[in-house]
């Protein structure tokens, strides 16, 4: 019960903060900001001990230093920077997450695979190809992380195909909703401006974050 606590309480919080951008108020949400995700590391800090609960405790922690530092990207590019190497730490540490979760045996289609291979090296082409002409000076730090978004993303593939259901939906859909929200980060910051963006990459982020520590915890259950 405890545990649902922080949990409905990560929700609740989300649920406001993004009603608050939606509503315009972007500077009262922007106090709400650094509460979100603790709620989900406390979730998973309480749990039982499991072989990947430090790796998620980790990923989880490097996004909310992300988050803290992105706050203050308007004050100059090398906030902008110093979040992106944390959040690209954070996918880093998925990837390994993801990996160390791989030990049951294969028993899905290679087909499956090979199709979501294809699907992610066609995102990468076509992010970098759009972006590179205005990147400047950030080819190399955003290819990067491109590039480790779209290798954490395979991981959750890699996954999908060999862990129980609905573990590996909750996480592949997750991984995926993740790659979306940073994909929407970078075409609004370096492409062309969107609606309501804010609110699509926080409320996709949140999202993301949720279904991956659903998913792990669910994969690591003690039956």
């Amino acid at each position: 019960m405890k545990h649902n606590i922080k949990v409905k309480s990560f929700i609740g919080f989300s649920l406001v903060y993004l009603f608050l951008i939606l509503l315009g108020w972007e500077t009262i949400a922007w106090f709400f900001k650094p509460f979100l995700l603790p709620f989900l590391i406390l979730h998973v800090f309480l749990q039982e001990p499991f072989i990947t609960k430090k790796i998620l405790l980790t990923a989880l922690t490097l996004s909310w230093i992300g988050d803290i530092i992105l706050m203050f990207a308007d004050k100059g590019e090398l906030y902008f920077i110093a979040g992106l190497i944390a959040f690209l730490l954070s996918h880093i540490s998925y990837i390994i997450l993801f990996n160390k979760q791989l030990k049951i045996y294969l028993n899905k289609s290679k087909i499956i695979f090979w199709v979501g291979v294809t699907v992610i090296a066609i995102y990468l082409i076509v992010i970098m190809l759009l972006l590179l002409p205005s990147l400047g000076d950030l080819k190399i730090p955003v290819l990067l992380y491109a590039l480790t978004i779209s290798i954490m993303l395979l991981f959750a593939l890699k996954g999908f195909l060999n862990w129980q259901k609905p573990a590996n939906s909750y996480i592949l859909i997750g991984a995926t909703i993740f790659v979306a929200s940073d994909s929407l980060l970078a075409f609004d910051k370096f492409y062309a401006p969107l609606q309501y963006s804010s609110f699509l990459i926080m409320a996709t982020y949140l999202l993301a974050q949720y279904l991956i520590v659903v998913g792990i915890l669910k994969l690591n259950k003690k039956k």
